[in-house]
Parts: C-alpha cells; structure tokens; sequence
C-alpha cells in the first residue's frame, strides 16, 4: 500500500493516549514510505497524525473543499493540498487516491467518513482495506453495534469482514496489506 486515507478527529480528545499513538502511526507511515491522505487541517488527531509523518520525511496529500479553508486551520507544510468544491468531492478525491482506510478516534465527520467508505466496500464500489484504529477501545461500541446489526439480521454476517480492527499500528498496516 503506498497511499492511505485517514480519517480523523479535528481535536485531540481528552485522553494522552490517543495523541500518542497517532504520533506511533504517523512515524510507522513515515518509515514504511506509505502517502498519508488526509482532509488537509492542522487541528486535532488529523494534524498530529500529518506533523508525524512530515517529520519523518513522508509525504501527505491534504483535500479541502474551499469553504471550509476559514472554518479549518489549513495545515502550510504538508506536501501537497488539492482543493475541491464540495465534501462529496473530498470524499472522491480521497477514495481516487487511497489504498486504504484507516480510522482513528473522531466525531460525527470521522463517523459519516468511516461509514459511507464502509457502505461503498459493502456494495462494491471499492475492494479497499478500511481498518479502525481502536486506541483504547475507542470503537469496541461501534464494532459490539456492528455485531448487534449482524446479529438482528440488518447487516449480512460476511460483511462483517470488511472491516479489520486494532489498536496496534504495526499489526493493522500488516492485516491491511493482506487484505489489500
């Protein structure tokens, strides 16, 4: 995989873990020569994770649709940023480009990324890798919603196997290029 796209939280959240083990992901992305794709902001998890890979001398590609360049902090030192008109637009830039999907603890924009990239692997728009970065159980919720789904007979139980889960950043890259 040379290029990932991360979904991401525009705050750090509240616990010292989530900020460090973004900063174990971005180096790992750095060393392993892997693009990082990204919404292009300097705030929260998302800056964390693209600081870490530019100062380990790794590329990132940031996209941002033009009204959000006043609402978010446009981060000036990533390698390339693409401006797009809308986040429908993001969204397909981000998928043009990417290998993968990764997501790490976020709110509502992290949630709505991760599930439309899920919903589009689900019906075969892509056949991408989407992991979730569990730091600190962040998405065992989700992931026990999930099984819920499967169990209540709304989500098929193969489907279930389109997203890979863990909370070690070595392990989720390694289970992401046997799936990709």
């Amino acid at each position: 995989m040379k290029r990932i796209c991360v979904f991401a939280g525009s705050s750090q959240g509240n616990d010292p873990a989530y900020l460090e083990k973004t900063q174990m992901l971005g180096k790992l992305f750095a060393e392993k020569g892997i693009e990082l794709v990204y919404g292009g902001a300097k705030s929260g998890l998302m800056g964390v994770l693209a600081d870490e890979v530019l100062k380990g001398g790794g590329n990132v590609t940031g996209i941002m649709p033009t009204r959000l360049f006043e609402k978010e902090i446009i981060h000036p030192d990533i390698t390339k940023m693409v401006e797009v008109e809308t986040l429908h637009e993001r969204k397909s830039k981000m998928s043009e480009l990417a290998d993968g999907y990764i997501a790490l603890p976020g709110g509502f924009g992290t949630f709505e990324e991760l599930f439309e990239t899920i919903s589009w692997a689900q019906i075969g728009i892509h056949t991408k890798p989407v992991a979730l970065y569990n730091i600190k159980g962040y998405y065992t919720p989700l992931v026990n919603l999930i099984d819920h789904a499967i169990q209540a007979g709304f989500v098929p139980k193969d489907n279930r196997d389109l997203i890979i889960n863990s909370d070690h950043p070595e392990k989720l890259l390694e289970l992401m290029h046997h799936k990709g």
